[in-house]
């Protein structure tokens, strides 16, 4: 029995572009926020440097790479976890930055988990059939 889903489903693949999409904005949006728009502190870059492990997995979730899917759709929920609180204590246009931030790593989350579904199911499927 295959492990691997059928191919690409229309649905898979607008699935796997909002994730790159969003993960690429959400990337983005890290820096721009950090470094010009909005920063914690003039002058202070380091908090920028909370975009460099969603670079990281950028390549991999361009190249629709299931483990990559899978690890960064738990770290975004980092991501996730500071708009939210972000967004009630800042003020302003942190706060709008904030809220979007939220918008971005939701998106991904949700786009990843769709995209990586079919093949959990299909992995579960064969490891039951492999066991008969």
């Amino acid at each position: 029995m295959n492990a691997r889903p059928a191919a690409n489903t229309p649905t898979r693949g607008a699935c796997a572009a909002g994730a790159i999409a969003s993960l690429a904005a959400l990337v983005a949006l890290s820096l721009a926020w950090e470094l010009w728009l909005a920063p914690l502190r003039p002058g202070a870059w380091a908090l920028a440097l909370k975009a460099l492990p969603l670079a990281c997995a950028l390549p991999g979730v361009a190249k629709r790479n299931v483990y990559t899917l899978q690890w960064a759709s738990m770290l975004v929920l980092l991501y996730f976890a500071e708009g939210i609180v972000r967004g009630m204590t800042d003020a302003g246009l942190s706060a709008r930055l904030a809220w979007l931030e939220t918008l971005f790593s939701l998106a991904f989350f949700v786009c990843a988990l769709a995209y990586v579904a079919p093949f959990k199911r299909a992995a579960r499927l064969h490891a039951r059939a492999t066991r008969r």
